[in-house]
């Protein structure tokens, strides 16, 4: 079932309006969902626990505990609590493997997600996007969907190598080999992006169940023509599309948009 809701976040003398849906499913081939999402103003991110590897479910919603933990709900976070809460997330997925632990027995799970934050004096209220691993975020403009962030897998490696085309990767035999991932190592090294929040800004968030299905073509059918929509069904309506596809994977989406006139 969808997650559908809506809020205003108080940004000095203006609020942010922000409307949200996730929608996540097991697929058709998996028998347990190691994806996890919040959708928790100011926070909104899918985190994949890695397939094949232990605890992967617990791994995920590992990472809700500790920014639940972390964040004051609907209030503007920083840069430095969110980042905060990215590590205190890796030492937590960590403590739950062994010290005998190594290879697929190491728990560990992707994070891509957006938050709210007041990036101080002079530098003003942002949407930081922030990504470990090869879930993603996309930005929308009503018109084109826009990979945000960037994979960290061994493919994209590859591509930015000129070792292979961007087309093949998705089709290469080491697709789902990832070069950073929450638990995996001592230390996490995430990737940080930050947009103004004035205006209107809409992302896409999901793992790589929905983009390993449907081609960016395909998702921007689906999103094109529902403005003013209810965003939970629309994240319905894309996992129900990459379920149709295969569903080969779990499947989560979040979206999220934002005015600040």
């Amino acid at each position: 079932m969808a997650v559908n809701g809506e809020t205003a976040i108080t940004l000095g003398s203006a609020d942010l309006r922000v409307r949200f849906g996730a929608s996540s499913d097991v697929g058709r081939v998996r028998k347990v969902n190691e994806d996890s999402f919040l959708a928790q103003a100011p926070v909104f991110f899918v985190a994949d626990g890695m397939g094949g590897h232990a605890h992967g479910d617990a791994a995920s919603q590992t990472v809700i505990r500790v920014f639940t933990d972390h964040i004051e709900e609907n209030l503007p976070s920083t840069p430095e609590r969110i980042l905060d809460a990215i590590h205190s997330s890796n030492d937590a997925v960590r403590g739950l493997s062994s010290d005998e632990d190594f290879g697929t027995a190491i728990s560990g799970t992707t994070l891509a997600g957006v938050a709210v934050v007041d990036a101080g004096d002079g530098i003003g209220f942002h949407w930081m996007a922030y990504n470990v691993g090869d879930s993603r975020i996309y930005t929308w403009d009503g018109a084109a969907l826009a990979q945000l962030s960037v994979d960290h897998s061994a493919v994209q490696e590859m591509v930015e190598a000129g070792l292979i085309k961007a087309a093949d990767a998705e089709k290469h035999p080491v697709r789902n080999v990832i070069t950073r991932a929450i638990g995996a190592d001592e230390f996490v090294d995430a990737d940080v992006w930050l947009q103004p929040a004035t205006g209107t800004h809409t992302f896409l968030i999901c793992s790589d169940g929905l983009t390993k299905e449907l081609s960016v073509r395909e998702m921007t059918t689906v999103l094109t023509g529902h403005a003013g929509r209810d965003l939970g069904s629309l994240a319905d309506e894309l996992v129900a599309a990459a379920l149709a596809k295969g569903g080969r994977d779990n499947v989560t989406v979040v979206l999220v948009e934002s005015t600040l006139d």
